[in-house]
């Protein structure tokens, strides 16, 4: 049974494409199966690994409207273990009619459903807003992470989508939990440094240990078309994010016996 992450903010620029790209890489080399599920209309992610939105007839937004498949769908990658359900700008039409339809937030977990034993993690990238397609993520997801800069927009933006997330927990998913990832992370900056030790202190467990710091490395990744930890194994981004991919598998063995945040 897979166990489903989503990674979103009302925020955009805060890394939560290389997020959802670089933990889906540090899975695969602990040997998990995973899916890649890009839900934003720009379809960083579907171009982070290296694959041109214009040339897939087929994408997220057909598995949405159209329930097709995600087998029919989803595309393998260059890397062993990581497959991807891509995105392209048509993604707009699946925020216009799925609220249309009776029951459409449960529309992605009821086609997730036939693929849930053939990955161990299931990553889905959301847009940056708070619509109709972010919602039906939520509903699907056991955990979502909330990447944040330690920058006073960024950190504001946390309201909207906790109010969201005590709206899915109500109606629709009373299992889901968050945790937040500070991206982005300069030590030097004092604001970021005063920043963090607010939010440790608003959000105590409900904040990941682990934090990314700022790494041009994984920029070049994006044009490599890989995951950073691929594209350069040794970087400093490289090793935050295999020790926030142990301590999200932690924190997985330690949720069935854990209350939401």
């Amino acid at each position: 049974m897979s166990y489903i992450i989503a990674v979103s903010n009302e925020k955009g620029g805060v890394a939560k494409t290389t997020t959802a790209i670089s933990l889906g890489g540090a899975f695969v080399e602990q040997g998990k199966r995973v899916l890649l599920i890009d839900l934003d209309s720009q379809a960083n992610l579907t171009l982070a690994m290296a694959v041109d939105p214009e040339k897939n007839r087929r994408t997220s937004v057909n598995v949405l409207l159209e329930k097709l498949p995600v087998d029919s769908v989803k595309i393998e990658t260059g890397i062993p273990g990581l497959d991807l359900l891509p995105s392209n700008n048509e993604m707009g039409f699946a925020e216009r009619y799925l609220p249309t339809r009776p029951g459409y937030e449960k529309t992605l977990a009821t086609a997730l459903e036939p693929v849930q034993n053939n990955y161990d993690i299931i990553i889905i990238d959301c847009p940056p807003f708070l619509g109709a397609v972010t919602l039906n993520a939520l509903c699907a997801t056991n955990l979502l992470i909330l990447p944040t800069q330690a920058e006073y927009f960024s950190i504001y933006a946390l309201r909207n989508m906790m109010g969201l997330i005590r709206r899915v927990r109500s109606q629709n998913n009373p299992k889901l939990t968050y945790r937040i990832l500070l991206t982005m992370y300069d030590r030097r900056n004092k604001i970021h440094r005063t920043l963090h030790e607010q939010l440790q202190a608003t959000f105590q467990n409900g904040l990941f240990n682990n934090l990314i710091q700022i790494d041009t490395k994984l920029r070049e990744s994006s044009i490599a078309g890989m995951p950073i930890i691929f594209h350069s194994p040794n970087c400093r981004s490289a090793v935050q994010y295999r020790s926030l991919a142990e301590e999200v598998t932690q924190y997985v063995q330690e949720e069935t016996i854990a209350t939401p945040a």
